[in-house]
């Protein structure tokens, strides 16, 4: 199994779980902005990443989910440093670990 596809499949699962709730839950939302708040306060010159998401978060919901599903580089590479940690419990987390591994072994094409 690609271990490089694997955790990418998992973070775009967990993150299309936040796509999900941010209309109804407001707060995940507002948690993700204040964390980004903090890195951008917390350096000099804020870091790439917190640059970016402070962007991406000032849009809309719809944009925001759209965003942290996309596959494109950008997406890829801000997933890794996520402001949504602690957004979904770590039963949701091992239930979406177990769920893509599953789906990636199913879908593999026999040895």
């Amino acid at each position: 199994m690609d271990l490089h596809r694997l955790a990418e499949e998992r973070s775009i699962a967990y993150h299309r779980l936040i796509a999900e709730r941010l209309r109804d839950r407001p707060e995940v939302l507002e948690m993700a902005r204040r964390r980004v708040e903090g890195w951008m306060s917390a350096a000099e010159r804020a870091p790439f990443y917190a640059r970016n998401w402070a962007e991406k978060l000032a849009g809309d919901v719809d944009s925001i989910a759209a965003f942290l599903v996309e596959r494109s580089d950008l997406a890829t590479e801000l997933r890794q440093s996520t402001p949504f940690a602690g957004a979904i419990t770590p039963q949701e987390r091992w239930e979406i670990w177990r769920r893509v591994r599953d789906e990636l072994e199913s879908s593999a094409p026999p040895r």
